[in-house]
């Protein structure tokens, strides 16, 4: 049977869900179903996470890789733990040496945006500290599909063949020749549906299990990882992998109206969300579909964004206190600049990324919001040869400026865009929630969060509404399924707004919540292969 599966001429409708052991949310099908395997199997909401993470890097490997970063917010016994794996740049590195090789910026694909990656490292951590299964067993479907193969999905298909036809006139150098022969083996990408076997992520996934990450970061891998950036000049050394710890953190939270919005303190771009509501609940909104509260929204984003791009980046390299960003005093001054009209921010570059966001849920009352990346979509465009890691290329995000909060430095981790959120009420934990997708993911957290909380929509709802994504300056992307006169009321107000029909770009989300019996209800995305599986 022939059918186009791009064509979907008919709205549809989701719900939220309900279970009571045990629930996954994610992005993939087939990862979604590997976190219920492994719940199942007696695993917890950790172990599930760890699975659909470590699934994701082979059947979504449009949106991360092995060779990338994560962060997660940990729900166990009704504390929240915060884990930051995010990996610095390199110790050989610095704006000195590139400016001597020519650089005037930082580019996007190559060795020099390559920063340690981090997510092996999280996987190791998580099940380390709070697991119930081996990392063997949590890893191995994973490993099935990577050797079996697995069948593409309809959205990821459409991202690879976006990606292959992007590298394909940006990526000339002999070192990305394995980015091709490892996801592009028949000279292009592989169509929906079509089946897609990765036999060296089944290896490299094998080793990190066997070796909880060890062999990543100071055996066999980290080896190969050294002698390839050697070969082509790369910066990144077995030093940097072999003195890699992830980060145990407390997260920062702000009070919205009589909830608590949790997020992981920087480096992570967490705190733009928290500082843009701390703005906005100041406010009394007309409703979810009113002008003004757009209006409000965008303008408040934007001064959160303006601080936040000036003074965010490694904490430790922080010339601004976080408890000052989160300060009443400068949600104040800030919400005093909203007025009538669209103002022009502090100047930003536009920037994207690609991104996977999963939460789960278990019956002992644990729950886990992670979130893993290569940031732009498979990252730098470099594959380690024979393992099938493909590298991020996360240093990007450093400013090539020396004066510059995040300036680019031997061993220092640059602004994130990865966030995973969690809600908590009188600091007991309500759930996981996030909406993955470069600088739009703490537009998207405000945008979710005030439709459960201003405006008492459900789950999936919350998810389901038309999005909008401030760009740079003025302008601003809103889905088609706007209302007409809501884009006519914005541009009256002076925003520059441009419609769009690929919603790809607005995050795609997951929420978890746990009522006060211990039923779980739960929403995914309709902008992605979302799928949530419940028990």
């Amino acid at each position: 049977m022939k059918f186009d599966v791009l064509n979907c001429p008919y709205s549809c409708k989701r719900y939220t869900v309900y279970a009571k052991k045990g629930m996954v949310a994610t992005s993939q099908p087939l990862a979604a179903g590997a976190g219920m395997d492994i719940l199942k199997k007696g695993g917890n909401a950790i172990d599930a996470a760890i699975a659909v993470a470590a699934c994701l890097t082979v059947c979504e490997p449009t949106s991360n890789g092995i060779g990338g970063d994560a962060f997660a917010i940990v729900s166990v016994g009704d504390k929240l733990y915060g884990l930051n794996s995010s990996g610095p740049a390199p110790m050989g590195i610095s704006i000195e040496s590139l400016k001597k090789r020519g650089y005037t910026e930082i580019p996007k694909y190559g060795f020099i945006p390559v920063n340690v990656p981090g997510a092996p490292a999280a996987w190791a951590a998580l099940s380390k500290r709070f697991g119930k299964l081996p990392l063997k067993e949590v890893l191995a479907p994973a490993i099935n599909y990577a050797q079996e193969g697995y069948p593409v999905s309809v959205i990821m298909g459409r991202n690879w063949a976006k990606a292959f036809n992007r590298y394909k006139e940006c990526l000339k150098g002999d070192e990305f020749k394995y980015w091709f022969k490892t996801f592009a083996l028949l000279g292009r990408a592989p169509k929906i549906g079509e089946m897609v076997t990765l036999p060296d992520h089944a290896k490299t996934l094998t080793l990190i299990a066997e070796t909880y990450a060890e062999a990543f970061y100071r055996g066999e891998i980290a080896e190969r990882i050294d002698a390839f950036s050697k070969q082509y000049d790369g910066y990144i050394r077995k030093e940097d992998l072999e003195n890699y710890e992830v980060e145990w953190v407390e997260p920062i939270y702000t009070k919205y109206r009589d909830y608590e919005v949790n997020e992981i303190p920087p480096n992570g771009q967490g705190i733009v969300a928290l500082m843009a509501l701390n703005i906005l609940k100041g406010f009394e909104f007309e409703g979810k579909d009113s002008i003004d509260t757009y209006h409000k929204q965008i303008e408040a984003i934007k001064l959160a964004f303006e601080d936040a791009q000036r003074y965010v980046t490694d904490i430790r390299k922080m010339n601004v206190k976080v408890e000052d960003l989160l300060s009443d005093s400068w949600a104040d001054e800030k919400r005093k600049l909203i007025g009538k009209t669209a103002i022009t921010p502090y100047p930003s570059r536009e920037q994207r990324g690609g991104t996977v966001y999963l939460a789960t849920a278990d019956e002992e009352g644990n729950m886990v919001s992670y979130i893993q990346s290569n940031y732009m979509g498979f990252g730098s465009g470099l594959v380690v040869p024979g393992t099938g890691i493909a590298l991020h290329n996360r240093g990007h995000n450093f400013s090539f400026d020396p004066n510059h909060d995040n300036a680019l430095e031997p061993g220092k981790k640059t602004y994130h865009t990865i966030i995973p959120g969690f809600l908590t009420k009188d600091r007991k934990p309500v759930g996981p929630f996030g909406v993955m997708g470069g600088f739009m993911q703490p537009q998207g957290h405000v945008q979710v969060i005030m439709n459960l909380i201003d405006f008492g929509l459900n789950p999936q709802a919350a998810l389901d509404a038309p999005r909008w994504q401030w760009i740079k300056g003025k302008k601003v992307e809103i889905e088609d399924t706007m209302a007409q006169e809501i884009v006519k009321g914005l541009e009256d107000m002076g925003h520059e707004v441009v419609v769009t029909e690929d919603n790809t770009g607005y995050g795609r989300g997951q929420i978890i919540l746990r009522g006060d019996d211990g039923v779980l209800s739960g929403a995914t995305e309709n902008r992605t292969d979302g799928t949530i599986l419940t028990w």
